[in-house]
């Protein structure tokens, strides 16, 4: 009787009925969703720790699990969707490797755009700018741009495993033969390799449909790294950037310390010209990001309306919104919803309920944080470039039969990975579809939106100013 009433409350709280689901499907939902996006615990303090953004990576670790943790919880809250959201891949590469690394700006202030732009961003989700530009892209272009992030975190993942480095031809395959005359192979080449049986790994178990397939490739990556530091095979080397993968267990399973990051914003140069350029930037690049995400999610798990609009976007947005600005103060990058939620969704998932136990499970994380900081960017990389899959599947809704609408989304796909930004590629997919369709007399037919043209007016200048 006891089951049945707690039943009956989540039922009333999170309107299971209405939404053809069950307390059991949900839950499990929520665990799927979980275990396929639980290497962002082990992939953001990589890319914003000491080796990327320069911060400290058992600070990150915490701040990235409780992000989630509030996220998501507000997502089940102001949304009641089963969308789990946590710091986003793309935003947090453009943090540390052009906020940070290409223009020079510390951490601390990057942090400190990050909050203030996600103030701006509560402000624009509660007036409906963020919705009415998510409503007025063409569907084939938010199918585009599923499919331009898939490329780019693939990129990512190519780049973090280094299978891809810098080359006389701009990128190039990693040398094995230049690895061993180096006598770089036991520190550097092992580990390019073992990323190229994980994403094997990876890919067989996303074949034989296993659940939490992303998370297990990466365990098993991990795993084989492990084996080959014990045998004398694998050899870390600091110089080059290559540690030991055996877990720190000296200190116990206690919660990393925050301090090293909580609250470190610097507000100092506020009213500059500088950070009010890096704060637009965040500005420009985690609207398009955000919007470009959450299109992506929604495709991918057939949740928009036949319109190509998404009911209680206003709720999710605010989540996003809110939850950037508190992960700011927590010590990371933009919090932004996952597509991974995308197996949530699959395995039935259809409330906030598959939110709320994503969000637990987040929460427990935290006490293991020895384990998940000792995995290696050659372990997650594989994950990054499968899920790169995973997006890149959204390419058959495209109607490629209407160049009209497959140029622009080609254009808008290829300008992601090659100019390494998601923004960029949504800027270049606005201007496509707007001037190609005002040039071939078809933009009446088509009935683009006025904001289309603001946009697309507004991504002109930029590369006009900036």
């Amino acid at each position: 009787m006891k089951a049945t009433a707690n039943d009956n409350v989540l039922d009333r709280v999170f309107h299971l009925t209405e939404k053809h689901t069950d307390v059991k499907t949900e839950i499990i939902a929520g665990i799927t969703t979980f275990m396929t996006m639980a290497y962002i615990l082990a992939v953001n303090p990589n890319i914003l720790g000491v080796d990327g953004a320069g911060m400290d990576n058992g600070a990150v670790f915490t701040a990235t699990a409780l992000a989630a943790l509030v996220a998501t919880l507000l997502m089940a809250a102001f949304a009641n969707y089963p969308f789990v959201l946590a710091p986003g891949m793309g935003l947090n590469a453009y943090f540390a490797y052009t906020v940070v690394g290409q223009m020079g700006y510390s951490w601390q202030t990057a942090l400190a755009a990050v909050f203030i732009e996600g103030l701006i961003f509560i402000v624009l989700s509660l007036t409906n700018v963020r919705e009415a530009i998510f409503n007025a892209i063409p569907m084939n272009l938010k199918h585009a741009v599923s499919v331009g992030i898939g490329l780019f975190i693939a990129f990512i993942g190519l780049q973090n495993a280094k299978i891809v480095v810098d080359g006389a031809t701009l990128v190039s395959v990693y040398s094995f033969k230049g690895a061993v005359k180096e006598g770089l192979f036991n520190s550097v080449g092992i580990t390019v390799l073992l990323a190229l049986i994980g994403i094997l790994i990876t890919a067989v178990l996303v074949v034989k449909n296993i659940k939490g397939n992303i998370l297990w490739g990466i365990l098993a990556t991990w795993i084989l790294g492990i084996i080959c530091e014990l045998v004398g095979l694998y050899q870390p080397n600091a110089e080059v950037g290559m540690f030991s993968v055996l877990p720190d267990f000296s200190r116990g399973f206690g919660i990393p310390s925050m301090a090293p990051t909580f609250m470190h914003l610097d507000f100092k140069g506020i009213f500059t010209i500088d950070f009010v350029v890096i704060m637009f930037a965040f500005l420009f690049v985690d609207l398009f990001d955000t919007l470009g995400t959450l299109i992506g999610v929604a495709s991918k798990a057939d949740m928009l309306d036949k319109d190509g609009k998404l009911p209680k976007i206003k709720g999710a947005l605010l989540a996003d919104a809110v939850g950037t600005s508190a992960g700011a103060l927590f010590g990371t990058s933009t919090t932004t919803t996952f597509v991974e939620s995308a197996a949530g969704v699959a395995e039935g998932g259809r409330s906030g309920l598959t939110a709320v136990v994503a969000a637990i499970l987040f929460g427990l994380s935290l006490f293991l944080s020895p384990i998940f900081l000792a995995i290696p960017s050659f372990a997650t990389a594989p994950a990054l470039i499968v899920v790169g899959f995973l997006m890149l599947t959204s390419i058959t809704k495209i109607d490629f039969a209407d160049y009209t609408e497959a140029i622009p989304a080609y254009i808008c796909i290829i300008a992601m990975p090659f100019m390494y930004s998601i923004s960029e590629g949504i800027a270049m997919g606005v201007i496509s579809y707007v001037v190609i369709n005002l040039a071939t007399g078809k933009a009446k037919d088509k009935k683009i939106s006025t904001l289309m043209y603001v946009l697309a007016v507004l991504f002109v200048l930029k590369y006009i100013m900036l």
